[in-house]
């Protein structure tokens, strides 16, 4: 069945951005006569708050939305994320790097073959590695690509691909060849938070049945890598369908960072759901 989902960080409140991209989603599913879910991504402790989370249902709710119950929230499954690290982690496809995100900048003005090659650090010598967990300094833990192109074997290393049913930033669609390397070895949990976005994405996709992954295509690049988490999972390959970013009169596209005009402020001014959904492209029958 067709399944998508809309899962929206709790750290702000929703803007025309996020309104646009749950009611590209939500209409495809309705269109489809699939699954919508709502899931909140809420494994940032410090930037996640309660008050938001109740803020974003009442957001969507008005604007005329319906989802699956129960909503999936992430805190509360941090150790369905932490059976995964350990699963990776006894495959030896993870190494612990205690680097700090600082020291990885600066490599990278130093790696004389550029960024790329910093964004691998590799593993920490044996003794090394033991001396700063004596220390009890904090670690994230990466996944190697090294190993994951060992473990894979070239020839299913070099025929990663996904399907683009939308359009990346070049106008990418159709079959795309997957570049695993491009993010480097990806942090997939951190000592503080437990998991980081991309194994916690692609794990609740998978465990959640969605088959079509409708979304900004600011995040384009990151499926290389969830396909790659995917792939060393089992899990199945979803659907891509990325969609353009909406911008505002400036020309900017909406972002929390930049205290763009929420959706709250918009109904508070006398904006109606109708005339917001008319002024995204949707009808107000959906």
């Amino acid at each position: 069945m067709f399944a998508t989902r809309f899962a929206p960080s709790p750290t702000g409140r929703l803007h025309k951005g996020h309104a646009f991209s749950a009611l590209t989603a939500w209409t495809a599913a309705k269109a489809a006569g699939g699954r919508f879910a709502l899931r909140i991504e809420d494994i940032d402790p410090t930037r996640c708050r309660p008050e938001f989370e109740a803020a974003i249902e009442q957001d969507l709710a008005w604007l005329g939305l319906e989802w699956e119950m129960p909503v999936r929230r992430q805190s509360d499954h941090l150790a369905d994320y932490a059976a995964v690290i350990e699963r990776l982690s006894q495959r030896g496809l993870l190494y612990r790097c205690f680097r700090t995100r600082k020291e990885i900048l600066d490599a990278i003005g130093d790696a004389p073959h550029g960024a790329m090659e910093a964004a691998r650090p590799g593993p920490h010598s044996p003794q090394e590695e033991a001396r700063l967990l004596h220390e009890g300094r904090a670690f994230a833990w990466r996944l190697s690509l090294d190993r994951a192109r060992e473990a894979l074997g070239e020839d299913q290393w070099n025929s990663l691909s996904f399907i683009e049913e939308g359009e990346g930033p070049n106008g990418e669609t159709g079959v795309i060849s997957v570049r695993p390397d491009a993010a480097g070895d990806v942090v997939l949990a951190r000592k503080d938070t437990g998991v980081a976005y991309h194994l916690a994405v692609t794990h609740d996709d998978a465990l959640q049945g969605i088959s079509h992954i409708i979304r900004g295509v600011d995040l384009f690049e990151a499926t290389h890598v969830q396909r790659l988490i995917q792939t060393l999972m089992g899990w199945p390959a979803p659907t891509y369908r990325h969609h353009r970013l909406i911008t505002g009169p400036d020309g900017r596209r909406y972002a929390k960072r930049d205290q763009s005009v929420t959706l709250a402020e918009l109904r508070a001014g006398g904006l109606t759901a109708q005339a917001l959904r008319a002024e995204l492209g949707f009808s107000s029958g959906g």
